[in-house]
């Protein structure tokens, strides 16, 4: 498994649910199946005419994935590479064929992918912990292939196609493990470099996906976030407690697994903290160990582990998965039902980072945090920076952005334990690349402002900088997408309304407004 070398890995123990275990025994869905041709026919839309018997299947009457199906039914194989970009093929003894591991769907396939895996399992004798996904396709296919199969009279089967999915997965070890073939199908096995291959779409495919990277070495497809305070609290989420979820009804990080939009690792992580707990954005993130866990088809997943720090009322965030969030300290991971190696992770981080003195006792996770009747405030610092010719720099959010998607707003974040101008200069140099002095800050508007009756209250400090250094770069681009100097008189459509309200205030000479509150 490669890794940074300045970030050692942590090897950590593994959990899932048992391989192949379903309550229903039902095959993949048909919307399943939809869902992973659709995913398939958006990177390969030039294959939508190759596939018009797959897609006459799914449009059919019958089962999909069941065999009995004509003219045709779904298939899965598993295009297994090692670290010499080769790529497992076995010789079937029927047809005398060499292809890659695969077959038929049965019921208790709880995926496509699963099938795949389960039928090299069972032909080439691999354990689903000896694959992991690659991260150029991740979950869904390579390639999808429609052939046609002749005729078998033995077994009664007339001549019909096979719509083939073939997922790709890399071997966890150096060496390909030993094999134990399914000896009353299969004859031998061969290992193939990728133009060997004899598949030609599966070929072609490989070929092409070499140039990107595909070298059969594992790394991270998911990425978790060990948020800290640096007083010696860490914030768990515990998790939903529903069928096929992955390590359900513990207290484990925040984090999920990486979709082949996003750019790194660090934004597939930014990406599942914006989905999972909008607002909660915490500093300094950076790579701290490699966790080792399994999936619930019992493929190995390494997990990239990102430590950052955040102080924030874990009760006040907006929580979309999951039970609720929570701040630990190490002297309870012992009485928590944790994610398997996870105290072992947070105990590491502790001993490398130790706190300077004890928590006050009233600083607990389930500590009062205001006195009775008292509404805690969101703290939002912003930027309101003019140019030469009085342009104001606003910024465009992400067009996946949880809050505010496609909309213009300031230069913003939330305040830590920090001071408001303190975080105004670390937000600016780390979202734009901006240089601002903490003496050239003047506070020029606030906001305060509500988006619901039911929402957590938020105060909006608009601080101006009279000097900066630099050109406003787009450094996190999973969050803004482009920096822009606007005139006050010609601001876009869309702007974040308290932002709008905010300038409309700095340019009338007013130092504070509301939003959100009804019209006063």
């Amino acid at each position: 498994m490669s890794t940074n070398p300045d970030t050692a890995p942590l090897l950590l123990s593994t959990y899932s649910l048992p391989f192949n275990v379903r309550g229903d025994h039902v095959p993949p869905s048909r919307s399943h199946i939809r869902a992973t041709v659709g995913a398939y026919l958006s990177r390969h839309a030039e294959e939508r005419e190759a596939l018009e018997g797959l897609l006459a299947v799914l449009d059919g009457t019958g089962e999909p994935s069941s065999r009995a199906t004509l003219p045709g039914h779904v298939t899965c194989s598993a295009v297994v590479i090692d670290r010499d970009r080769r790529v497992l093929h076995i010789a079937h003894r029927v047809t005398g064929l060499l292809l890659a591991p695969g077959g038929h769907v049965e019921a208790g396939d709880r995926t496509l992918l699963s099938a795949a895996v389960r039928e090299v399992c069972e032909e080439a004798g691999l354990r689903p912990g000896d694959l992991c996904l690659t991260p150029q396709f991740l979950d869904e296919p390579i390639d999808v292939d429609v052939h046609d199969i002749d005729a078998n009279l033995a077994k009664g089967e007339a001549a019909h196609q096979h719509c083939d999915f073939r997922f790709a997965f890399y071997l966890t070890a150096e060496q390909p493990p030993a094999l134990a073939l399914l000896d009353e199908e299969v004859a031998g096995a061969q290992w193939l470099p990728y133009a060997d291959v004899r598949s030609p779409t599966l070929r072609a495919k490989l070929l092409a996906a070499e140039l990107h990277g595909l070298d059969g070495r594992p790394e991270p497809v998911s990425a978790n976030a060990l948020i800290h305070d640096g007083a010696g609290r860490y914030l768990l989420h515990l998790r939903d407690d529903r069928e096929g979820m992955w390590e359900p009804w513990v207290l484990a990080l925040v984090g999920g697994k990486r979709s082949r939009d996003d750019a790194s690792l660090e934004a597939t992580l930014r990406r599942e903290l914006a989905e999972e707990v909008p607002g909660l954005e915490p500093t300094g993130l950076m790579p701290f160990a490699v966790q080792e866990a399994m999936s619930v088809d019992g493929l190995a997943v390494p997990i990239g582990v990102y430590a950052g720090h955040w102080s924030g009322d874990a009760e006040a965030v907006d929580l979309r998965e999951g039970v609720l969030l929570t701040w630990c300290t190490v002297d309870m991971l012992d009485r928590l039902r944790l994610s398997p190696g996870l105290e072992e992770l947070i105990r590491r981080h502790a001993a490398e980072h130790p706190v300077a003195k004890e928590l006050p006792d009233d600083t607990g996770p389930l500590a009062d945090e205001a006195p009775p009747g008292t509404e805690l405030h969101i703290v939002g610092v912003h930027l309101h920076l003019q140019d030469d010719q009085g342009r104001i720099l606003l910024g465009l959010r992400h067009p996946d952005s949880t809050y505010a998607p496609d909309t213009w707003h300031f230069l913003a974040g939330h305040c830590e334990r920090e001071t408001a101008i303190d975080c105004l200069v670390r937000e600016a140099r780390e979202e734009a690349g901006l240089t601002i002095a903490p003496e050239d800050v003047d506070l020029v508007h606030t906001v305060h402002h509500v988006d619901s009756p039911d929402a957590r209250p938020r105060i909006a400090l608009v601080f101006q900088a009279r000097s900066w250094t630099g050109d406003p770069e787009v450094l996190e681009p999973d969050r803004c997408v482009e920096w822009r100097w606007w005139t006050p008189q010609d601001l876009p459509a869309k702007v974040v309304p308290y932002t709008r309200r905010a300038i409309d205030g700095i340019l009338q000479g007013r130092p504070y407004s509301e939003q959100g509150w009804g019209e006063r």
